[in-house]
Protein backbone atom coordinates (compact mmCIF):
# COMPACT_ATOMS: atom_id res chain seq x y z
CA UNK A 1 0.00 0.00 0.00
CA UNK A 2 1.10 4.08 -0.33
CA UNK A 3 2.76 6.13 2.26
CA UNK A 4 -0.71 7.46 1.62
CA UNK A 5 -2.80 4.62 2.75
CA UNK A 6 -1.37 4.41 5.69
CA UNK A 7 -1.46 8.05 6.81
CA UNK A 8 -1.86 8.79 10.77
CA UNK A 9 -4.32 11.26 12.16
CA UNK A 10 -3.09 14.31 14.09
CA UNK A 11 -2.43 13.57 17.87
CA UNK A 12 -5.92 15.67 18.31
CA UNK A 13 -7.77 13.36 15.71
CA UNK A 14 -6.46 10.30 17.51
CA UNK A 15 -7.46 11.45 20.81
CA UNK A 16 -10.99 12.56 19.46
CA UNK A 17 -11.22 8.87 17.78
CA UNK A 18 -10.40 7.63 21.49
CA UNK A 19 -12.96 10.02 23.41
CA UNK A 20 -15.48 8.77 20.79
CA UNK A 21 -14.86 5.43 21.37
CA UNK A 22 -14.89 5.54 25.19
CA UNK A 23 -18.31 7.64 25.04
CA UNK A 24 -20.01 4.43 23.33
CA UNK A 25 -18.73 2.52 25.60
CA UNK A 26 -20.06 4.47 28.73
CA UNK A 27 -23.34 4.51 27.05
CA UNK A 28 -23.58 1.08 25.91
CA UNK A 29 -23.54 1.71 22.19
CA UNK A 30 -20.31 0.05 21.44
CA UNK A 31 -19.54 -0.89 17.64
CA UNK A 32 -17.01 -3.54 18.15
CA UNK A 33 -14.67 -2.09 14.97
CA UNK A 34 -12.20 -3.67 13.70
CA UNK A 35 -12.78 -7.54 15.09
CA UNK A 36 -13.58 -9.13 12.17
CA UNK A 37 -11.66 -11.64 9.56
CA UNK A 38 -11.01 -9.04 7.04
CA UNK A 39 -9.64 -6.51 9.31
CA UNK A 40 -7.44 -9.51 11.23
CA UNK A 41 -6.39 -10.41 7.51
CA UNK A 42 -5.28 -6.51 6.80
CA UNK A 43 -3.14 -6.86 9.54
CA UNK A 44 -0.68 -9.79 8.57
CA UNK A 45 1.89 -7.80 7.02
CA UNK A 46 2.25 -4.64 8.94
CA UNK A 47 0.36 -2.53 11.70
CA UNK A 48 -0.27 1.14 11.71
CA UNK A 49 -1.95 2.02 15.18
CA UNK A 50 -2.94 5.39 15.65
CA UNK A 51 -2.21 5.63 19.53
CA UNK A 52 -0.41 3.95 22.53
CA UNK A 53 -1.73 3.25 25.59
CA UNK A 54 0.54 2.57 28.67
CA UNK A 55 -2.22 1.33 31.42
CA UNK A 56 -2.14 -0.31 34.67
CA UNK A 57 -2.73 -3.93 34.50
CA UNK A 58 -5.73 -4.23 36.14
CA UNK A 59 -8.24 -6.80 34.81
CA UNK A 60 -11.08 -3.88 34.85
CA UNK A 61 -8.91 -1.90 32.72
CA UNK A 62 -8.83 -3.48 29.37
CA UNK A 63 -7.88 -0.94 26.57
CA UNK A 64 -9.25 -1.83 23.66
CA UNK A 65 -12.90 -2.31 25.28
CA UNK A 66 -13.11 0.83 27.29
CA UNK A 67 -12.10 2.55 24.27
CA UNK A 68 -14.29 0.38 21.71
CA UNK A 69 -11.39 -0.01 19.23
CA UNK A 70 -10.15 -3.11 17.62
CA UNK A 71 -7.50 -5.41 15.79
CA UNK A 72 -4.34 -2.69 14.97
CA UNK A 73 -5.81 0.48 16.15
CA UNK A 74 -3.69 0.66 19.38
CA UNK A 75 -0.61 -0.57 20.67
CA UNK A 76 -0.71 -1.52 24.51
CA UNK A 77 1.46 -1.22 27.27
CA UNK A 78 0.84 -2.32 30.88
CA UNK A 79 2.01 -2.95 34.26
CA UNK A 80 0.49 -3.10 37.41
CA UNK A 81 0.03 0.80 38.60
CA UNK A 82 1.59 1.56 35.55
CA UNK A 83 4.83 1.55 36.41
CA UNK A 84 7.90 2.71 34.05
CA UNK A 85 11.19 0.30 33.92
CA UNK A 86 13.49 -0.43 31.17
CA UNK A 87 11.11 -2.68 29.21
CA UNK A 88 8.43 0.07 29.06
CA UNK A 89 10.65 2.89 27.66
CA UNK A 90 11.61 0.23 25.00
CA UNK A 91 8.21 -0.48 24.03
CA UNK A 92 6.64 3.18 23.73
CA UNK A 93 9.75 4.13 22.22
CA UNK A 94 9.35 1.48 19.19
CA UNK A 95 5.96 2.60 19.07
CA UNK A 96 6.70 6.30 18.36
CA UNK A 97 10.20 5.63 16.40
CA UNK A 98 8.90 2.75 14.19
CA UNK A 99 5.14 2.63 14.37
CA UNK A 100 5.21 6.62 14.20
CA UNK A 101 1.54 6.52 16.83
CA UNK A 102 0.86 10.38 16.78
CA UNK A 103 -0.37 9.91 20.73
CA UNK A 104 0.65 7.91 24.19
CA UNK A 105 -2.31 7.74 26.61
CA UNK A 106 -1.13 7.25 30.27
CA UNK A 107 -4.29 5.37 31.60
CA UNK A 108 -4.67 4.97 35.40
CA UNK A 109 -7.76 4.43 37.18
CA UNK A 110 -9.24 5.05 40.95
CA UNK A 111 -9.12 2.54 43.50
CA UNK A 112 -5.51 1.39 42.00
CA UNK A 113 -3.94 -1.20 44.71
CA UNK A 114 -0.68 -0.94 43.48
CA UNK A 115 -0.70 2.97 44.57
CA UNK A 116 -2.72 2.25 47.31
CA UNK A 117 0.03 -0.46 48.50
CA UNK A 118 2.72 3.03 47.75
CA UNK A 119 0.70 4.93 49.97
CA UNK A 120 0.67 2.64 52.77
CA UNK A 121 4.36 1.54 52.47
CA UNK A 122 5.36 4.92 52.89
CA UNK A 123 3.00 5.95 55.69
CA UNK A 124 4.30 2.57 57.76
CA UNK A 125 7.57 2.15 56.20
CA UNK A 126 6.82 -1.47 55.51
CA UNK A 127 7.84 -3.02 52.22
CA UNK A 128 6.61 -5.51 50.23
CA UNK A 129 8.79 -8.83 49.74
CA UNK A 130 9.57 -10.22 46.13
CA UNK A 131 9.25 -8.05 42.88
CA UNK A 132 6.21 -6.24 44.47
CA UNK A 133 8.92 -4.27 46.21
CA UNK A 134 10.18 -2.55 43.21
CA UNK A 135 6.92 -1.66 42.28
CA UNK A 136 5.98 0.39 45.22
CA UNK A 137 9.43 2.07 45.03
CA UNK A 138 8.72 2.92 41.95
CA UNK A 139 5.35 4.21 42.57
CA UNK A 140 7.03 6.24 45.61
CA UNK A 141 8.12 9.70 44.16
CA UNK A 142 4.40 9.83 42.62
CA UNK A 143 2.96 9.41 46.44
CA UNK A 144 5.60 12.06 48.01
CA UNK A 145 4.50 15.02 45.15
CA UNK A 146 0.95 14.22 45.77
CA UNK A 147 2.10 14.85 49.49
CA UNK A 148 3.44 17.66 48.57
CA UNK A 149 0.48 18.83 46.40
CA UNK A 150 -2.19 18.02 49.40
CA UNK A 151 -3.38 14.94 48.29
CA UNK A 152 -5.84 13.92 50.50
CA UNK A 153 -7.51 10.64 49.07
CA UNK A 154 -5.98 7.55 46.61
CA UNK A 155 -7.98 8.47 43.64
CA UNK A 156 -6.05 12.06 44.42
CA UNK A 157 -2.97 10.16 44.31
CA UNK A 158 -3.98 8.20 41.63
CA UNK A 159 -4.24 11.65 39.62
CA UNK A 160 -0.89 12.95 40.42
CA UNK A 161 0.63 9.27 39.22
CA UNK A 162 -0.73 9.88 36.58
CA UNK A 163 0.76 13.11 35.40
CA UNK A 164 4.11 12.31 37.24
CA UNK A 165 4.35 9.31 35.11
CA UNK A 166 3.47 11.30 31.40
CA UNK A 167 6.22 13.86 32.80
CA UNK A 168 9.09 11.21 33.52
CA UNK A 169 8.43 9.61 30.57
CA UNK A 170 9.20 12.25 28.40
CA UNK A 171 11.86 13.89 30.02
CA UNK A 172 13.52 10.71 30.55
CA UNK A 173 13.88 9.56 26.46
CA UNK A 174 15.18 11.53 23.65
CA UNK A 175 12.92 9.84 21.29
CA UNK A 176 9.89 10.72 22.94
CA UNK A 177 10.96 14.65 24.18
CA UNK A 178 11.99 14.73 20.43
CA UNK A 179 8.75 13.22 18.98
CA UNK A 180 6.81 15.63 21.36
CA UNK A 181 8.75 18.84 20.43
CA UNK A 182 8.42 18.11 16.65
CA UNK A 183 4.66 17.93 17.12
CA UNK A 184 4.55 14.40 15.72
CA UNK A 185 3.63 12.90 19.03
CA UNK A 186 1.63 14.33 22.10
CA UNK A 187 0.80 12.56 24.99
CA UNK A 188 -2.63 12.48 27.44
CA UNK A 189 -2.89 11.57 30.76
CA UNK A 190 -6.20 9.60 32.04
CA UNK A 191 -7.83 8.28 34.51
CA UNK A 192 -10.60 5.67 34.92
CA UNK A 193 -13.64 5.61 36.53
CA UNK A 194 -14.19 2.18 37.09
CA UNK A 195 -17.96 2.53 38.63
CA UNK A 196 -18.97 4.74 34.93
CA UNK A 197 -16.29 3.17 32.93
CA UNK A 198 -15.74 7.11 32.15
CA UNK A 199 -12.06 8.36 31.58
CA UNK A 200 -11.09 12.14 32.64
CA UNK A 201 -7.72 13.88 31.16
CA UNK A 202 -5.49 14.71 33.90
CA UNK A 203 -2.44 16.29 31.71
CA UNK A 204 -1.58 16.97 27.89
CA UNK A 205 1.74 17.24 27.00
CA UNK A 206 2.28 18.09 23.24
CA UNK A 207 -0.05 19.53 20.84
CA UNK A 208 -3.69 18.14 21.34
CA UNK A 209 -5.69 20.85 20.42
CA UNK A 210 -7.71 20.46 16.97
Amino acid sequence: MSEEAHKQPTPAEAWQLLKEGNQRFVSGEVRHPNQNAARRSSLTESQHPMAAIFGCSDSRLAAEIIFDVGLGDVFVVRTAGQVIDDAVMGSLEFSVDVLKVPLIVVLGHDSCGAVQAAVRSAETGELPGGYVRDLVERIFPSVLAANRAGALSINETVEEHVKQTAERMTSHSRVLFDAVDAGRTAVVGVTYRLAEGATDVVSKIGALES
